[in-house]
């Protein structure tokens, strides 16, 4: 298939599934260029097949833009509407059972968010980690700051510009991980009791770390393409004493949206307004698809109320264990609580993903698995297309390699899973993704593996089961 040809379809997959709206101007043809590694010729190539089909206008002067008469009638997940009180989180047997790999049977595994790890350009961070252990095998045995190599927060600091961040070295603590960073600023902001607001769906992760602090969880509708519901937040304030928002604004997880930009800067100054914290989980920002990436609600912060959270484990290696916080007025709270419960890091890993964006490895690592992400959620959403009957509900994932599909109401997805996995293949139910295990009709299919023709193979034995499911109900 010719470059233009590729690039058209994936403009095209962007309109349809109303990413770029009607009248949106789209970016420019030097961006998309540079963004995708091609020809200023190949882009302008795609742009005159997109004019010629009518989805595409160019303005003298200006650019190209969306066509206003075109009229889109893609089926995006409904907004969620959830519980309006606070409530404890349950469903913690379900995500061990997906954390101990109840696919154990599936030979196609969509059920996890992990990043693809066999790319050539994560040869140098192996190599770093190797030559480190060979050449200091005593550095890693010992005590180390407890704040985390400062080699490496000061690359952090460095790649924290892109989103908008301007730290300095000891704004920022290590932990292992995203999941201990958000389990830390729970500890921090809140005490046993305090509700949190969610969003509705929300990561598994962040509502067991809620239950891990004996918090309550408030839901809050949140929109697949926008995310959390403003409104809905406002009023939840009012009538509850919430105590912080947990987020994740930029690729979240389950729906793979990004909060827009002039939406971060209203969450931020409502938090403001009500005097509460912000833990704002960024830990798929690097692997937005959009360049620049998108700024962090962090980005925005004033007065050191928001807790920025994000890790290596979804852009690099879940193994690595390398996560970090810039905690802001917390900050001292955040090192007392790591303290106490973990000490400190492992300090190898540390010093290998520090020479790693040292030395160029990181961004051309991301450069890569950005258009290959892109790529394999647009293989994806066609293979949904065309397996799957025309009522189903699809998110439009903008970064990471996870999306939400909505099935019919009265479809179990637990059940559902049991039977995919009898055939084969294995996804996440979207009752993992609440406090109280809402969404059992929806699921969250993982899509971050190269081989398309595997994860196509499972999209059809997904659909083929769920036909049938619903035959049986007829």
């Amino acid at each position: 298939m010719a470059l233009y040809i590729e690039l058209a379809n994936r403009l095209r997959d962007h309109i349809e599934h109303n990413f770029y709206k009607q009248g949106d101007k789209l970016p420019s043809v030097r961006q998309l260029a540079k963004e995708h590694n091609v020809s200023i010729s190949t882009v302008q190539e795609a742009y005159r097949k997109l004019e010629q089909e009518g989805l595409v206008e160019a303005l003298a002067k200006s650019g190209y833009f969306v066509n206003k008469a075109r009229h889109t009638l893609d089926k995006l997940p409904r907004i969620s509407r959830p519980p309006q009180r606070p409530l404890e989180v349950s469903q913690w047997e379900e995500v061990l059972g997906l954390l101990m790999n109840n696919g154990q049977q599936a030979d196609i595994q969509l059920q996890h968010a992990m990043p693809y790890m066999k790319l050539a350009t994560m040869k140098p961070l192996l190599r770093n980690l190797a030559d480190i252990i060979k050449q200091q095998p005593e550095a890693g045995l010992g005590y180390n700051d407890i704040r985390g190599s400062n080699l490496l927060r000061e690359q952090l600091c460095r790649i924290a510009v892109a989103s908008g961040c301007h730290f300095h070295p000891d704004d920022l603590v290590v932990t292992s991980g995203c999941q201990e960073a958000l389990s830390v600023c729970l500890r921090a902001v809140a005490s046993p009791g305090d509700i949190i607001a969610v969003e509705s769906p929300g990561f598994y992760g962040s509502m067991q770390a809620i239950k891990t602090a004996n918090l309550k969880a408030m839901e809050i509708p949140t929109h697949p393409e926008t995310g959390l519901s403003l409104e809905a937040l406002e009023l939840a304030l009012d009538q509850w004493p919430i105590k912080a928002i947990f987020i994740t604004p930029t690729c979240n997880n389950p729906m793979g949206f990004t909060m827009p930009e002039e939406k971060k800067q209203q969450l931020y100054r409502l938090a403001q307004s009500y005097d509460i914290a912000i833990i704002e989980d960024d830990i798929y920002g690097d692997i937005a698809y959009q360049f620049p990436r998108p700024r962090s609600v962090k980005s925005y912060d004033e007065d050191g109320r928001v807790l920025l959270c994000s890790s290596f484990s979804k852009s690099v290696s879940p193994g690595m264990r390398v996560g970090w916080i810039a905690p802001g007025r917390y900050r001292d709270k955040v090192t007392h609580i790591k303290y106490v419960s973990s000490s400190m890091c492992q300090l190898f890993p540390q010093l290998a993903v520090a020479k790693f964006i040292r030395e160029g490895g990181y961004e051309k690592h991301l450069r890569r698995v950005r258009q290959a992400y892109e790529k394999q959620r647009d293989h994806l959403l066609n293979a949904i297309k065309n397996f799957f009957p025309s009522h189903t509900r699809v998110s439009f994932p903008v970064g990471g390699f996870v999306l939400w599909v909505e099935l019919e109401p009265h479809i179990d997805t637990m059940k559902l899973e049991v039977l995919c996995r009898e055939k084969g293949v294995s996804f996440a139910p979207g009752s993992l993704f609440s406090a109280t295990g809402k969404f059992r009709h929806c699921m969250r299919i993982g899509f971050s593996d190269s081989d398309v023709e595997k994860t196509s193979k499972g999209v059809g034995l997904i659909a083929e089961a769920y036909k049938a499911m619903l035959m049986e109900e007829e």
